[in-house]
């Protein structure tokens, strides 16, 4: 074998090298990307849970001072059973939203009986619910986050031959019910000072 010969397989060994060596590195930083969208959803879950477990506590208390407001307690509870046969981050949402728009229902519950509201089980509930909703919205944003990152990776050159092969697919986004993104109207009615 002449020495042109070993310098030219030597340099496409080491090219063959680069080009797999390259191909795992792609490979590791969309595997990393993936498993960060699991943890972030694990951590939304986490929180849902917790709501999930507050909930009957939440309802207990409110009964009895509203037994004829029942319309509004049973479709918390209703939306919680939906939590809990929720499957995917698509039916997980939708099921979350569903709990949001219940629970605001209950704390506005909570103007038209003030000794409900002066209730200090009540409060500690709503401050303890409260915490887990801006809790929730955080992890959600990161959660968006992540999957923005890895959405947009698989779609870049060279990573998308990459996610051809192992068949990766976008990633859905958690999103907000469309209640929530309409605006509030706020009807204050101040004294008639004339």
């Amino acid at each position: 074998m002449s020495t042109t010969t070993v310098v030219i397989l030597g340099i496409l060994g080491f090219g063959l090298l680069g080009i797999i060596g390259y191909f795992i590195m792609i490979y590791n930083g969309l595997i990393s990307l993936k498993e960060n969208i699991k943890k972030s959803w694990a951590n939304i879950d986490v929180i849902l849970k917790q709501r999930y477990d507050e909930i009957p506590k939440l309802i207990s208390v409110c009964e009895s001072y509203a037994q004829f407001e029942k319309g509004m307690l049973d479709r918390l509870l209703k939306a919680r059973e939906n939590y809990v046969r929720a499957d995917g981050v698509k039916e997980k949402s939708k099921a979350s939203n569903q709990i949001s728009q219940a629970l605001r229902s209950v704390f506005a519950l909570a103007e038209n009986y003030p000794d409900l509201k002066a209730n200090e089980n009540f409060m500690q509930l709503q401050n303890r619910i409260s915490h887990l909703e801006e809790t929730l919205a955080d992890r959600r944003e990161f959660f968006n986050d992540s999957v923005n990152n890895y959405n947009i990776r698989i779609q870049q050159i060279p990573d998308v031959f990459v996610a051809g092969m192992l068949s990766y697919r976008q990633e859905e986004m958690f999103e907000v019910a469309e209640e929530e993104r309409r605006d509030v109207k706020v009807n204050i009615k101040l004294p008639n000072f004339d």
